[in-house]
């Protein structure tokens, strides 16, 4: 390929930081010939992307020699497939563009079918690039073919195969197109080895043709104006809030709205910070394991606002049972989420922050004249349910460590700029419940997939897509076992993340509904990873780490926590592993157990709030 002139290599810088839908003057459109493989790195760059995670082989292979020669995007190598697709998670949440991860085919591109799938439930803008066998042997069973498009079609909110050189270019702006606009989600793009190897000119496309895809973003006026009335006749109302905000980048525009109506808020796993967790009209996350304030108000509530949520299962309990008085005005940008679980009273299609900018402007003309709700005796209630079973534990009676304990601290000594990439289990409940989130993009975890291994990836991720922000993996000693390799890559590429492992010895959540439910059968859950009689570890985590050329440190005690923390807040050189070795009897409260009624909720065993219904 002959080196590009000045004027072409002054446009590509400026298409670096680009749409990927930004095309060049006529007169400066790239026509050079080159491979696939090269279309497809300066088709990334075109796109904007500056950092790739991926595990290169065979089929993805011609793909690799080019990207050794470019300037404008780094390859990060993972040490798994899984680990790749998360950590293009974690930079999403970190930076709001899609990651991107790559692997070759068979093998490589179906390990990335747990992050694919992660991303999906998630909205996680993501693009995902795979090889695939040559052409000819697609569908001979050839050497580590597998249909990786058919396998992800259902957990992609779009999939491409090409098998043609010269639809290099139009496929991957169109894929980063697909990924951020709308509904975000993961897209993938298998490209076939002999389209990598082949030759074409090289043209980003003028325009887009993407016929049936046009996601609808300005909400319908009458709809906003109605949810509008409805707020202001309520008695009881409550905004429900879930990751939709986040995606949006509305978090002004609902705390405007939140302040203007003097509604109660409540903010799902995936939407924590999203509304300050220190605002007076903050409830707290609602749901299984929710606060009795944000279980309570929407059981209670008489109408429900709910902005990018969609009424899962977690939030929910029994569905038949779930807030029977309330009116439901539901406004999402994906349309088959409205009335999917709950009918909605007033669907609202469109951007949350088209909506929530739209709603904003009805209300206050409503209030100019003379509408407005009178919510005293609702927050009388909702106040007295904040004061009576508020958050809280028991230390444990053998003088052990309590994991509430260490995951508070965290939050109180290392403050809400940093972020928090929690895995799945027990230590994901406490992390949402015992650190104050106050703003958005500070607590990633896997909310819809619930991903045991997503943490220590997904902090890789958003630390590289964010370096000068603090980032701490809130991890089980479970699910750090799963992508724990992914330390080695943090010491080689410099990715001073920071882990605390939450060390039961055990699968703690399943540990606790074997407790619950189970008589206390405890199968098949004891991992002893914490020491045993003879003090045996397996492993040792801190020795596992100082392996993988970390630091690793261990806190046994309660009046050790805050200078552990401190001491690996101190180190911002190399990544940090803490073993917190904590009470393996601990458990997760609030709790609504499985299929019954939130009405049954229980703040601790046994224990039921009481509702102070007057009826």
């Amino acid at each position: 390929m002959r080196a590009p002139s000045d004027r072409s290599e002054r446009w590509r810088v400026f298409c670096c930081q680009a749409h990927p839908t930004t095309s060049p003057p006529k007169d400066l459109v790239m026509t050079d010939q080159m491979t696939g493989a090269q279309s497809l790195i300066r088709s990334l760059e075109h796109a904007g992307v500056d950092v790739v995670f991926g595990i290169p082989g065979g089929a993805i292979l011609p793909a690799y020699d080019p990207l050794y020669d470019s300037r404008r995007v780094r390859h990060i190598l993972m040490r798994h497939e899984q680990g790749a697709g998360h950590a293009a998670e974690g930079y999403a949440y970190a930076t709001g563009k899609p990651g991107v991860c790559m692997a070759t085919s068979g093998p490589g591109a179906t390990n990335l079918v747990t992050p694919i799938a992660d991303a999906h439930m998630d909205s996680v803008p993501m693009v995902a690039i795979t090889g695939q066998v040559a052409t000819p042997s697609i569908g001979t069973d050839a050497f580590q073919e597998a249909d990786i498009s058919g396998i992800t079609m259902p957990i992609t909110k779009h999939n491409f195969l090409v098998k043609r050189v010269e639809d290099i270019p139009r496929t991957i702006a169109e894929a980063f197109h697909i990924a951020s606009t709308g509904r975000p989600g993961p897209v993938l793009v298998d490209i076939a080895k002999d389209a990598l190897q082949s030759e074409a000119p090289f043209a980003w496309p003028n325009r887009l043709d993407l016929p049936g895809y046009r996601p609808v973003t300005k909400p319908h006026g009458k709809q906003v104006r109605e949810a509008a009335r409805m707020i202001a006749e309520a008695r009881r109302p409550v905004l429900y809030v879930g990751g939709g905000v986040l995606r949006a980048g509305a978090h002004q525009e609902l705390r405007v709205l939140a302040e203007l109506t003097g509604v109660p808020v409540v903010s799902t796993l995936m939407a924590r910070g999203v509304f300050p967790d220190t605002h007076p009209q903050s409830l707290g996350m609602p749901g299984m394991h929710g606060t009795v304030a944000a279980v309570g108000a929407l059981q209670k509530a008489d109408l429900i606002v709910a902005l990018g949520a969609r009424f899962d299962d977690r939030v929910t309990g029994r569905l038949d049972t779930f807030a029977p008085d309330a009116k439901i005005v539901h406004a999402d940008i994906d349309p088959a989420e409205i009335s999917k679980n709950r009918q909605a009273d007033v669907p609202i299609v469109g951007d949350c922050r088209e909506v929530l900018a739209d709603l904003v402007v009805a209300v206050r003309k409503d209030q100019s004249e003379g509408r407005q709700g009178d919510y005293a005796a609702w927050w009388a209630q909702l106040d007295r349910l904040r004061d009576v079973y508020p958050l809280g534990y028991d230390a444990p009676d053998d003088g052990s460590l309590a994991p509430q304990h260490v995951i508070q601290r965290l939050g109180e000594i290392v403050g809400p700029e940093a972020a928090y990439v929690a895995g799945v289990g027990q230590h994901q409940m406490w992390a949402a419940q015992f650190i104050s989130y106050d703003n958005p993009g500070t607590f990633l975890n896997s909310g819809g997939l619930g991903t045991m291994g997503f943490s220590v990836p997904a902090a890789l991720g958003a630390q590289v897509g964010a370096p000068n922000r603090t980032t701490w993996a809130v991890d089980g000693d479970g699910c750090f076992q799963m992508t724990n390799q992914e330390l080695a890559t943090c010491a080689v590429e410099n990715i001073p993340i920071k882990v605390a492992v939450v060390n039961n010895g055990n699968l703690g959540m399943v540990r606790q509904w074997q407790t619950l439910f189970y008589e206390g059968r405890y199968s098949n859950t004891e991992l002893r990873t914490a020491p045993d009689a003879e003090k045996v570890r397996i492993p040792d985590f801190v020795r596992l780490a100082e392996a993988y050329g970390c630091v690793g440190l261990r806190c046994e005690r309660a009046e050790d926590v805050d200078a552990t923390i401190e001491k690996a807040m101190a180190i911002d050189d190399a990544p940090v592993v803490v073993d917190f070795t904590v009470n393996a009897d601990a458990m997760v409260w609030p709790m609504v157990g499985p299929g019954i009624s939130n009405d049954n909720i229980q703040y601790a065993r046994d224990m039921a709030p009481d509702w102070g219904d007057d009826d």
